[in-house]
């Protein structure tokens, strides 16, 4: 191969002809390789359903509209944010940032009032039949991440209330958009394997 060539290549992979950046790259094989493990986890929920030989089963369950609300609705705030940061509007960001935070949080608080109530209530938990196993582990697994996504989301407002988050520093705050909002997608597809086809 010509060193034309070779130079040329180069050039596509630090990002000159390549529509990805690196981050942006990593941020994509990252939501892959857990979108696998979510489906790893929706199939043996679906393969679970009616398998247990004792109560409670899924009719305990109750839509958790408020929460799910919450949070789908913190994508359009993010959203909002990044745009702003983008324009130059530190404070507008910060705002919208913080509201994107506060309904992640509502979503784990309604989260957690659902838990206790199945564990208090119906007497349903992890080790009670397949079924407490599959949606606890299922539910479990993506509450981890939106707390995940939290703990980036509280440490981006941290740095933007010390004024050092700037329009430069747009494409590194989008990643953690990125994982924001695929963690609202995958809530669509856990909320409808288990609160509807599930039931």
């Amino acid at each position: 191969m010509s060193e034309t060539a070779l130079s040329s290549g180069s050039a596509c992979v630090q990002g000159q002809d390549f529509p990805l950046s690196r981050r942006q790259v990593g941020m994509l094989g990252l939501i892959a390789s857990e979108s696998a493990f979510f489906a790893c986890f929706v199939v043996a929920y679906l393969l679970y359903i009616g398998r247990s030989r004792t109560g409670p089963y899924p009719d305990v369950l109750e839509v958790p509209y408020v929460a799910t609300v919450c949070l789908l609705s913190s994508s359009a705030t993010i959203t909002l944010a990044l745009r702003a940061l983008r324009e130059g509007r530190s404070r507008v960001f910060l705002v919208w940032w913080t509201l994107t935070v506060a309904l992640g949080v509502a979503f784990l608080v309604g989260t957690a009032l659902e838990w206790h109530r199945l564990i208090v209530r119906e007497g349903l938990t992890i080790s009670t039949n397949l079924f407490g196993t599959s949606f606890y582990s299922l539910v479990g697994f993506h509450a981890a991440h939106v707390t995940v996504g939290l703990l980036l989301l509280v440490t981006v407002a941290a740095i933007a209330l010390r004024a050092r988050v700037e329009p430069a520093h747009a494409e590194r705050v989008e990643m953690v958009t990125w994982y924001w909002h695929f963690v609202d997608a995958v809530w669509v597809v856990v909320f409808t394997t288990v609160y509807w086809v599930g039931r």
